[in-house]
Order: C-alpha cells, then sequence, then structure tokens
C-alpha cells in the first residue's frame, strides 16, 4: 500500500462513508446507498467510479458480483490512521467510568477486572485485562504498624501503585522502638530493590543495622520477597466472550470454538500479549491505543479480528493493559475513545492522575 498515490479528498470522503455504512450496518455498501449521505454531493456514477479506483487500490472489496463494497484490512487501516474522527464520550459515560472504578479497593487486579468489565458491557464487545508477565515490581515506600506484643503489620507500596500488607508473626516479642527502627531500615535499604536482588550481604548488614532486634529481618524481609514475585507470573482475564456470538459473519462455529480454547488455555495469549506489551513500551509508542487490523493480528486464529490494546503505567512501570477483541467492522472511534478513558479511569482509581490522561470533562457541543 506504501507505493499506492495519495487519496484524493473525493475518495477519502468516500472511503469514510463506506466503512461507517459497514460498520453500522454489517451489509456492503452501495453508491444508492452514499446519495442519501447529505455530505456527498456526487452523482451514482462519480461515487461508483470512485468506489470502482478504491477498490482497485485495495481499499475496498465486492463479495459477490452485483452487491455494494466492504473495506478491506487496508482499508480499515487507512481509516484508524487518517480518517477517524474522535468520540466524545458524554459526561454520563464517563461518569459511569470514574464512579465504578473508584469504587474499588485501591488494589490493582480488582480495579483491572472492573475496567474489563466496563470494557465489555459498554462497546458491547470481547474485553481483555492483562498483567504482563515478568513484570519488576519494587517497593518505593515502607510502614510498620505495631499490632501486638509480637505481630506487626508490614505495608508495601509498589511501584505500581498497589498498596500490600503483610502480617509479620514472631516468637519474640516486638517493642514499640524495634518497629520504628524496622521501619528506617527497610526504607534505606530496600526501597527500589527488586526480589531477585535481595541476597544474603544485603541481609547481613539490615540484620547488623536492626542490633538486638536482627531476628526480626528475615521473617520480614521473606514477606517482602513474596509480596513481589507474586506478579511474575502475569494473568490474563477475559469478560464477555458470549458477545462474539453476536457476529456470526465473522465467527462461524470452528473458529468460535478455537478462540474459546484460546482463552481458556491463556498461557500462549498471555506470552504473545506480555512480549508485545513490553515491545510497545520499548519503542516509547505505549501510551497510545495500539490498533490491530486482521492479519495484523498477534494471534493467527484472530485474523479476522480486531485486537485493540491500551498499556497503563504508573510512575514509569507498566502495571497492566487493558484490551477489545471484535469483528474488524468494530465501532473505532468508540472503542479507542473508550480505551482511552478506562486508562486514565485506572490511574485515578491508583491515585495517580499521571500518564496516558484522557480528559475528564466532555467538551461544551457533547451530548449530556
Amino acid at each position: 500500500m506504501a507505493h499506492e498515490p495519495e487519496l484524493t479528498e473525493r475518495k477519502k470522503m468516500i472511503l469514510k462513508a463506506v466503512i461507517e455504512a459497514h460498520i453500522a450496518l454489517g451489509e456492503p455498501v452501495g453508491s444508492k446507498f452514499l446519495m442519501q449521505n447529505k455530505q456527498i454531493a456526487y452523482s451514482s456514477a462519480t461515487i461508483r467510479n470512485e468506489m470502482a479506483e478504491l477498490e482497485d487500490m485495495g481499499y475496498l472489496e465486492q463479495p459477490h458480483t452485483s452487491a455494494g463494497r466492504i473495506p478491506t484490512e487496508d482499508g480499515y487501516r487507512f481509516y484508524v490512521d487518517s480518517l477517524i474522527e474522535k468520540y466524545n464520550m458524554t459526561s454520563r459515560e464517563i461518569t459511569e467510568l470514574k464512579t465504578a472504578l473508584r469504587a474499588r479497593q485501591s488494589e490493582l487486579d480488582t480495579i483491572l477486572d472492573e475496567a474489563m468489565r466496563l470494557a465489555s458491557s459498554m462497546t458491547n464487545y470481547t474485553a481483555l485485562a492483562i498483567r504482563p508477565r515478568d513484570v519488576r515490581n519494587i517497593v518505593t515506600r515502607f510502614e510498620v504498624i505495631p499490632m501486638a506484643e509480637n505481630k506487626l503489620v508490614l505495608v508495601m507500596i509498589l511501584s505500581s501503585g498497589v498498596v500490600k500488607s503483610k502480617y509479620i508473626l514472631c516468637e519474640t516479642p516486638i517493642p514499640p522502638e524495634a518497629a520504628s527502627r524496622l521501619s528506617d531500615v527497610l526504607n534505606e535499604s530496600l526501597v527500589s530493590v527488586a526480589a531477585e536482588e535481595m541476597n544474603l550481604p544485603l541481609l547481613m548488614d539490615m540484620e547488623r543495622r536492626m542490633g538486638v532486634y536482627g531476628y526480626l529481618v528475615n521473617p520480614v524481609v521473606k514477606g517482602v520477597y513474596e509480596t513481589l514475585t507474586s506478579f511474575d507470573g502475569g494473568e490474563l482475564k477475559v469478560d464477555g466472550v458470549n458477545r462474539l456470538l453476536a457476529y456470526p459473519d465473522t465467527y462461524d462455529r470452528d473458529r468460535l470454538q478455537e478462540i474459546l480454547a484460546l482463552f481458556e488455555q491463556k498461557d500462549d495469549l498471555l506470552r504473545m500479549l506480555s512480549d508485545e506489551t513490553r515491545s510497545v513500551a520499548d519503542t516509547g509508542d505505549d501510551n497510545k491505543v495500539q490498533v490491530y487490523i486482521g492479519h495484523e493480528n498477534l494471534v493467527k486464529i484472530m485474523d479476522n479480528s480486531t485486537l485493540i490494546l491500551k498499556t497503563v503505567k504508573n510512575g514509569g512501570h507498566i502495571v497492566g493493559t487493558i484490551g477489545i477483541i471484535g469483528p474488524t467492522r468494530m465501532d473505532y472511534s468508540r472503542v479507542i475513545s473508550m480505551i482511552d478513558h478506562l486508562s486514565a479511569g485506572i490511574l485515578d482509581a491508583l491515585g495517580s492522575g499521571g500518564e496516558g490522561r484522557a480528559g475528564d470533562a466532555p467538551p461544551d457541543n457533547q451530548e449530556e
């Protein structure tokens, strides 16, 4: 497609109209239908000629003789890259997103689950929530709270924005001054230290600094290690798989069974999506919504689908990815806007208004 001549404004207008009509109706689009569009003030013959040229250029195709045209993958790609108009979410939609996400506890998994559920219900497509494999979590701050004579609670604020707590039980009583010193030593020794970097020399140094309370170091560091390594396996969740049944023209019985098997196994899909998330992050494009159309898809059996992903970062660290799977005749504008707002809502729920934040309020002329 890179060698094709640049599309004229008229061809762009007609291609955009065909794609949006096909997305809405799911049927081939003909010149007579386009003549009802008040923005296309051309004769039926002119529209037919332009559609024929767009077909020759690879942007449209005719499923059978005498039928109208439908978009090709290249047509959808050009639409997403060059023609799509930003979908302005209504204030009601934005309020629903924020209220649902903020009602969750400040736990990343819970927030991602809620975002996935919202993405599926509000777009009517299948949604994914991905916590990528091998996420390098570190603690940015420790708090130690004495509970009973021999019990304390270790509170860890992770780089992802998640707050984790761990109960530590010792056979020996824990004086108040021991808990205070432990908090200082943890913040001086283990902040920004990954699980694989915790070694014997580090533990020995912490025991030396704790003095007579060195017996606390081993159970506490074990608790920190267990918390950090519990994230390493990654996780993939899916919501709204039954929504694929609404598109029988895209998902026949055999294709649907293959996709369901993929969702059930998950490991291969999680590995591919985790690798793609890290690859996109390495290129610096992770602040953008990623759109994979048809054969661009990461998974071969999804080559007649569109996969839309947005990576959520907090403090420079990847905390998860929200995605949508649906037919190529997807409502791209609305789905892309929804995913953008969801990623911002996740950061809000985590207590960060930082990266990838979408607008909070609709413009004045937006539907209420």
